[in-house]
């Protein structure tokens, strides 16, 4: 099966962006990495009127330090999340998940932008940005807006954007010394989509000891990346022992309802986030991350 015909524009900047999705009749998309809208193109999934491609917009492209953040250009492609000094310094989570995503074919042509507009559920960045408290700017007719990654994901592949607009940049709080990240998934083969996956971003003091931040987020286990607040509050304030981590194993029914798939049941689905949850822990504990 092949795409159904459609009108085509390259675009330079946002503003124009923009305002060709708006003074479009029917329906239009924009296209950055394709990694996802092409294969939906050619089964029909998507059928728009007009494509706009955004790629060679170089406002949009990449990675800087900008005073106490982190920014990422929508239009950054995985690979170079994957390698960035900076990504690596300042926001390990991101370069560790990176090595989950996919294949290299992938990730050398989709967008870090892209993975958050679409936001699938079984994604590792768009948990990576919510563990990490990130804003998410969003350029629209009425200028540039940031929303926290609290706010952006709404459910199954629902986001804050509005029709027209377009995720623009990730601003993401500079990591410190003494934080912790991990994330670790759990697939059928490597670069699968994850049965379940887990950021996380951890705070500690008092010689690394003592638990007093902490984010978790799961991917590929809701309509959207979830996060374990009742997980948190079990390990927050301790050692992260064994009695620590065992309640915040069982905590996670609170947090969690996985729905039933095929091959794997709700039961099977909580059971391999407990498992992931045990093993981060113990890595942010030991700083084995």
């Amino acid at each position: 099966m092949k795409c159904r015909g459609f009108r085509y524009c390259r675009v330079l900047t946002v503003e124009e962006a923009v305002e060709s999705f708006v003074s479009c009749e029917g329906e239009a998309r924009f296209l950055a990495g394709g990694q996802s809208l092409l294969p939906a193109l050619n089964l029909r999934l998507s059928a728009p009127d007009l494509l706009i491609d955004i790629s060679r917009v170089e406002g949009l492209r990449g990675i800087t330090l900008e005073g106490s953040d982190l920014r990422i250009g929508a239009l950054t492609r995985h690979v170079e999340v994957l390698h960035s000094p900076l990504v690596a310094e300042y926001a390990p989570l991101l370069a560790r998940a990176a090595r989950f995503v996919a294949h290299p074919a992938i990730r050398n042509l989709g967008t870090f932008g892209g993975s958050l507009a679409l936001a699938d559920p079984a994604s590792e960045f768009p948990a990576c940005v919510l563990a990490l408290n990130a804003q998410i700017e969003i350029a629209g007719l009425s200028g540039r807006r940031r929303v926290a990654a609290d706010d952006y994901f709404l459910g199954l592949y629902e986001t804050a954007l509005e029709p027209g607009e377009i995720l623009t940049a990730v601003y993401i709080p500079a990591g410190r010394t003494w934080q912790r990240v991990c994330f670790d998934e759990l697939s059928r083969r490597r670069g699968d989509y994850a049965l379940a996956g887990l950021a996380a971003q951890a705070t500690f003091r008092d010689g690394g000891e003592v638990l007093t931040a902490l984010r978790l987020v799961f991917c590929a286990l809701g309509s959207k990346p979830m996060r374990a607040q009742a997980a948190e509050a079990a390990l927050l304030n301790t050692k992260v022992d064994a009695v620590a981590i065992e309640a915040a194993q069982h905590a996670l029914s609170q947090d969690l309802s996985p729905d039933e798939a095929e091959d794997l049941s709700s039961a099977a689905r909580l059971h391999l986030a407990r498992v992931l949850l045990g093993r981060v822990a113990h890595a942010l504990r030991e700083g084995a991350c």
